[in-house]
């Protein structure tokens, strides 16, 4: 349960950068609010990948595996928030391949002992 818990929190806080950085192309309201973005999407960012990263090491006693948990979940919401939010597709065979990747990446983590 807790290396669900640490993943989930990779994968929120990759929700919050992902915000942090494109939705000044997805909304205008932002485009000119660097540091309201920064403050108000960086602080929970920061705090979910504080405890992701505590709580998977806690599980495996690898900072490694934190490292690649939390790059596996970037690759996993970043293609899926750029559709919906962006409009732009990730049915390129370049995206469909890192998807993969990263889908690979975390099966690693969670069944290499």
């Amino acid at each position: 349960m807790g290396f669900l818990l640490g993943f989930l929190l990779f994968v929120a806080a990759q929700g919050f950068i992902w915000v942090q950085n494109n939705a000044q192309f997805v909304w205008e309201w932002w485009v000119d609010k660097p540091l309201f973005a920064s403050l108000f999407m960086g602080i929970p960012a920061s705090l979910c990948f504080w405890y992701g990263s505590k709580v998977i090491v806690g599980q495996t006693g690898e900072l490694w595996a934190a490292r690649f948990l939390g790059f596996g979940a970037s690759y996993l919401i970043f293609p899926f928030l750029t559709y919906y939010l962006a409009n732009e597709s990730m049915l390129t065979p370049k995206t469909l391949i890192c998807t993969a990747l990263s889908f690979a990446i975390i099966l690693v983590q969670v069944f290499w002992k």
